[in-house]
């Protein structure tokens, strides 16, 4: 083990020791205790030690749910995940078009990839942890003339926000990033978060950013990306869709397009990605006390469907804005500069995650500490809204 290499940088190396021996552990560690200066403990462990199936598939445990300890097989819901979608449509894209190729930072498995790497090795690169390292390569293989989809989580694609904006968008190159793990992803923590893409994103000139409601706009909003001609991000959340069934052609989605879900007159709700199913049955909620929310899935963080949003907030004069993604710099800030810059008099209530880290949590749970689950969305609009409860009181009688 080449100690030396830290001791020349002034650092008293200890070790290798076995990580999973706690008693020598312990000893290192209080022998280090008593050592003035840097010290560097050289631990080694194995991960999934003491349980075969981790053993055997690490990268499969690497984020683990629910599973079955007899056979280490997950527990899975019958909705395909976002990330299944996406790694289904690269294999059937890469069949379809040599010029598609996927980068991803040590991630294969977790950005759903592996189907893609073992059909088309030549065309799959894992960069290993180097995020910086993706989205440049990723930006010369489109000035090649190639179709490169970057795979990264959220929170980690932060790292390369300098290659994003000098490599990428400033030459208005063509690469796809699939942004997983976007907004709240529960158990792993505020680290692991990814809520503040939407902010980091929109505010850079020629990027695309956009986020499906469920399983079969996903599989659009891929294949439209790859005709944009232009810097594309498209956010999805950890976990199972809709459940919504993928068409076998997929459709293409005009840049910016949203879609009205719903009409009524008393207020809008906008939703985008996974706030829009939380919209709608925020939506059935009021409606059932005499409130008529019309509801628009945005689709679109940036551009804006302009026309349509403004046409909706105007009939109402009443707009809320649900994301899963900091309130500073967001959705919500987005669709306030239009209806700013529109001079259009709307009253407009955002909900999103305030100006603080989310601590760990299932994520149903955070979202109704949060104020985003449907319930917690109908108690802020009546709260901000009184005179909405004039609606309810005609329907109750």
């Amino acid at each position: 083990v080449p100690g030396m290499l830290f001791e020349e940088l002034g650092f008293t190396y200890l070790g290798p020791i076995d990580g999973h021996n706690l008693e020598d552990t312990i000893v290192m560690l209080r022998r280090a205790k008593h050592i003035k200066g840097p010290v560097l403990i050289h631990v080694i462990t194995q991960k999934g030690k003491g349980y075969p199936p981790a053993v055997l598939n690490p990268g499969e445990f690497h984020g683990i749910g629910p599973f079955e300890v007899a056979t280490g097989r997950p527990f899975k819901s019958g909705a395909k995940s976002y990330t299944q979608v996406f790694g289904e449509f690269m294999v059937k894209k890469g069949g379809n078009d040599p010029a598609v190729v996927a980068i991803t930072a040590a991630m294969t498995s977790g950005t759903g990839l592996e189907g893609f790497a073992r059909n088309y090795p030549e065309r799959f690169f894992d960069v290993g942890i180097c995020e910086e390292h993706a989205v440049t390569m990723a930006a010369g293989l489109a000035s090649g003339g190639m179709k490169p989809v970057v795979a990264i989580y959220s929170t980690f694609l932060q790292r390369a926000f300098d290659q994003i904006i000098h490599d990428v968008c400033l030459q208005k190159l063509p690469v796809v990033f699939a942004v997983d793990r976007a907004g709240l992803v529960g158990e792993d923590g505020p680290t692991h978060h990814g809520v503040f893409d939407l902010s980091f994103l929109r505010q850079i000139p020629h990027m695309i950013v956009m986020a499906p409601a469920h399983e079969d706009e996903m599989n659009d909003m891929l294949e439209s990306a790859l005709q944009y001609g232009q810097p594309v991000a498209i956010r999805y959340p950890r976990g199972s869709g809709e459940g919504i069934e993928v068409k076998e052609r997929a459709s293409f989605i005009k840049p910016g397009a949203g879609l009205l879900l719903r009409e009524g007159g008393h207020i809008l709700l906008l939703g985008i990605g996974r706030t829009v199913r939380i919209a709608l049955d925020a939506a059935s909620a009021l409606g059932e006390l005499g409130i008529q929310a019309a509801v628009i899935n945005a689709r679109f963080a940036k551009p804006l469907d302009e026309d349509l949003i403004l046409t909706w907030a105007r009939r109402s004069g009443r707009v809320v804005t649900l994301e899963d993604n900091v309130l500073l710099g967001g959705f919500g800030s987005a669709v306030t500069e239009l209806l700013n810059d529109a001079r259009q008099p709307t009253e407009i209530l955002r909900l999103g995650i305030p100006d603080s880290f989310v601590e760990h949590g299932e994520v149903n749970f955070l979202l109704e500490d949060l104020g985003l689950s449907s319930s917690a969305v109908v108690e802020s609009v009546l709260n901000r809204w009184p005179g909405l409860n004039k609606h309810r009181a005609v329907r109750r009688i």
